[in-house]
């Protein structure tokens, strides 16, 4: 750990409390070194060594600070030990919170501020401990999903479903899909403009482009078929039967009749729309979605 260094970081005092002495910026006088916070904190310092804002050390020509990169300049807080004349996470208004970590993240996580965590008064601190993290990764309080699962507890029960993305399993994340700190896209998804790019980054035999496209993959996405967490339906379909999900759209054609007992709904022997529509998500070849012409 190096000692004081040249940044120049607001002195921040907790909501509610009163600085016995006006704020003022800080210079590089008012900096007394991580050695002098381990004095008294030492169970933080003695983890901080892994951490990656541990790099904050070598800025400024390897004179850059860690503690009071985050925390504020301490010789104030450090002399007279008052907790209001240094900027306390756990204690600061999400707002605040928020603030202290984008000046540094703000490229990464814009979106921040418009994502839903943000407007429901979630700040940076409350899936992430920069001194307590579980996750090396990210620095998060608790491993994925049970991290998200804290908050989303619908979604939860989802993922026991009979088929679903395996996300219990291990073999996906929900930040796979979605980018908690703020995204374009409808829940936060990681997203095009047809809100199916997170889904056929995986099914890429799915992604087009067709000469003929399925026109709800472009309208409404994948989501107008499938339920992407968890199903009672195989292959996520969000209706039991191939032939009720594609009547929703395709109401009864006016050639049911002996003639064409593959459309005849209603008859005994019908047959799943997909045994003649197998290219259902987009063909090349056939407007009816057809492998042949």
């Amino acid at each position: 750990m190096l000692g004081a260094g040249i940044l120049c970081v607001p002195v921040l005092a907790a909501p509610g409390d009163k600085p016995t002495a006006p704020a003022k910026q800080a210079t590089a006088a008012d900096f007394v070194g991580a050695e002098t916070c381990a004095t008294c904190h030492d169970a933080e310092a003695g983890k901080f060594a892994t951490n990656p804002h541990s790099k904050m050390a070598q800025l400024h020509g390897n004179k850059g600070v860690t503690c009071e990169n985050c925390h504020g300049a301490g010789r104030a807080h450090a002399e007279s030990g008052d907790a209001a004349l240094i900027f306390n996470p756990a204690k600061a208004a999400p707002k605040e919170v928020d603030a202290k970590c984008l000046s540094c993240h703000n490229g990464k996580h814009q979106n921040f501020d418009r994502s839903a965590h943000a407007e429901n008064n979630l700040s940076c601190t409350t899936c992430h401990s920069v001194h307590a993290a579980v996750t090396p990764e990210h620095l998060l309080k608790v491993a994925q999903p049970a991290l998200c699962f804290q908050c989303h507890t619908d979604i939860k029960s989802q993922f026991a479903m009979p088929f679903h993305h395996k996300v219990n399993e291990g073999l996906l994340v929900c930040s796979d899909c979605h980018n908690a700190h703020g995204a374009y896209g409808k829940k936060n998804l990681l997203s095009s403009a047809q809100q199916d790019q997170v889904c056929v980054k995986c099914h890429v035999e799915m992604a087009g482009p067709f000469v003929y496209e399925h026109a709800p993959s472009k309208t409404e996405g994948c989501v107008s078929c499938h339920t992407p967490h968890g199903s009672p339906n195989p292959r996520l379909l969000n209706r039991p039967s191939v032939n009720l999900l594609c009547l929703q759209c395709h109401s009864p054609s006016p050639n049911f009749s002996a003639e064409s007992p593959g459309h005849n709904q209603n008859g005994a022997n019908y047959n799943t729309c997909t045994i003649c529509h197998t290219a259902i998500h987009g063909s090349n070849i056939n407007k009816r979605f057809a492998t042949t012409y």
